[in-house]
């Protein structure tokens, strides 16, 4: 039976969450407020999403606060939202996929390449959009296991990997210009989420 692709694409969209709560919400809860979350705060957002944190990110959680805003010196913060423990303003994250193990890009470059070869014709319409759709679920399984920890602004983002083999390591989502993830390393070690705050938050692959 042929894969359904359309239907995949739009399942996994269902993960990613609304913008800026609306006023209701916002009156309600209010905006997060950067302050240090408590153990029992931290294993409830962890039991919500489905994950453990990384131990830096969680000590910092734990020590200094669920984070400091965005852009250079920032990232989102963690906080209890009018749809439960998310990151605020998150558009990004993958809900859906937050305990499914990262990949590394060489587990899907053959596949990458496969989809480059076979793109149909515009002009047949239901294959490219199954073509198309197929290319979505790809895109949005490379980010699996992984927060949209800071927004770089101009399509660029810092990921903050929690799951999986690379759990623990920060990586830098170039795909609006280079159409690749890649990891962030220092000194030939890959960048832990420590390290990136004590430097900067604002770095691209080094």
């Amino acid at each position: 039976m042929e894969r359904n692709w359309k239907a995949e694409y739009l399942r996994l969209m269902n993960g990613h969450r609304p913008g800026l709560p609306g006023p209701e919400a916002v009156r309600r809860g209010g905006p997060p407020r950067e302050q240090r979350l408590t153990g029992t705060e931290v294993r409830e957002a962890e039991g919500e999403l489905g994950i453990t944190f990384p131990v830096e990110y969680r000590e910092h959680l734990l020590r200094h606060g669920n984070g400091n805003g965005c852009g250079n010196g920032g990232f989102r913060q963690l906080w209890r939202g009018p749809r439960g423990w998310g990151w605020y303003d998150d558009t990004d994250t993958n809900y859906g996929l937050l305990a499914e193990p990262f990949p590394h890009p060489d587990t899907y470059r053959a596949h990458e390449d496969d989809l480059d070869a076979r793109e149909p014709s515009r002009e047949d319409t239901d294959a490219w959009e199954a073509w198309d759709c197929e290319a979505g679920v790809l895109e949005e399984l490379k980010t699996a296991g992984a927060v949209y920890i800071n927004p770089g602004g101009c399509g660029f983002s810092t990921l903050l990997v929690v799951t999986g083999p690379h759990r623990g390591e920060m990586w830098f989502d170039g795909r609006a210009t280079c159409d690749r993830i890649l990891p962030l390393t220092w000194a030939g070690r890959p960048v832990s989420f420590a390290t990136w705050v004590a430097r900067d938050t604002g770095m691209a692959p080094w």
